[in-house]
């Protein structure tokens, strides 16, 4: 059993539609108003996904300070992040990360290290006939790792297959890992951009998780569960993960059939204390990241 705070990341949207769940929040306002609440609930970090993200670039750094500005005059320090944007090369997909962090806006930069058949089985129980592939090369991913460190935000690495772990790993043994890293194992509980059975990733199995934390053995690394298509909250992984030294990512990204996000925050609250670890207060979140 392993003490300390639990940081909580609260992924407010991501592409869970409000036709499917009418209390995901979409727009800058309602966006503000959810990461208030969840903040107000624990919640020390906050992702969101604009709801223009095929806008170019200022219009989607727009989108996202509209609502950054608004939650840091409520709640300073807040660590808030947004997703990737669209375009050709690394440099259009981060273009709005590096103005919004060029007005102080943000803290954190997403990080995926790596590509992935993000999809479900189709009606016949076999992948669908689609092109998509999210895809992020070795130098994507070298792009993303520069600009964390030329604008001193903490990468927030998502992990959807083992590989993403390897290159994380290089980094800490080349010692060029930035500071801030947080590492989120994310587990495949459903299709995400694509319904039916999961195919891909690592299921929210406890040999999973076993696997990854045997790579992470002796890194120092820290790291969080994920459960991506249903609730975090009712797997025994997640439980597993708190007992082993684990932070929890959670939201109506992950869960698109959830409750509000800041009840789902409350409800991690409630999982962390029945450990005997209290949620992370923002200056512990720093401390645990080794952020300024």
């Amino acid at each position: 059993m392993t003490s300390g705070p639990v940081i909580v990341e609260a992924a407010l949207n991501g592409i869970t539609h409000p036709g499917h769940n009418p209390r995901v929040p979409v727009g800058p306002d309602e966006l503000t108003v959810a990461a208030i609440d969840c903040v107000d609930a624990g919640a020390t970090v906050v992702h969101t996904h604009a709801h223009n993200l095929g806008a170019p670039a200022d219009g989607l750094t727009d989108a996202y300070a509209e609502c950054y500005r608004a939650v840091l005059a409520e709640r300073p320090g807040t660590i808030l992040y947004p997703t990737t944007g669209l375009g050709a090369s690394a440099a259009d997909r981060y273009a709005h990360v590096a103005r919004l962090a060029s007005e102080g806006l943000v803290r954190a930069a997403f990080v995926d290290p790596g590509s992935v058949n993000l999809g479900g089985a189709g009606p016949d129980g076999l992948p669908p006939p689609i092109e998509y592939v999210y895809a992020n090369t070795f130098a994507d991913t070298r792009y993303a790792f520069d600009l964390c460190v030329a604008h001193g935000l903490a990468p927030s690495v998502a992990v959807f297959e083992p590989g993403f772990l390897q290159v994380v790993l290089a980094y800490r043994e080349a010692g060029a890992l930035p500071a801030g890293t947080l590492v989120k194992l994310y587990f495949a509980a459903g299709g995400y951009l694509t319904p039916g059975r999961p195919l891909w990733g690592v299921p929210p199995i406890a040999e999973g998780l076993d696997l990854y934390l045997a790579m992470l053995e002796g890194t120092g690394i820290p790291w969080a569960i994920a459960v991506v298509g249903a609730a975090a909250l009712d797997y025994p992984i997640t439980r597993a993960a708190l007992e082993r030294g684990g932070h929890l990512r959670i939201g109506l990204e992950d869960e698109p059939e959830g409750p509000a996000n800041d009840e789902i925050v409350r409800r991690a609250a409630d999982l962390c204390a029945t450990v005997g670890r209290p949620i992370a207060t923002l200056p512990e979140t720093e401390r645990i990241l080794g952020l300024p």
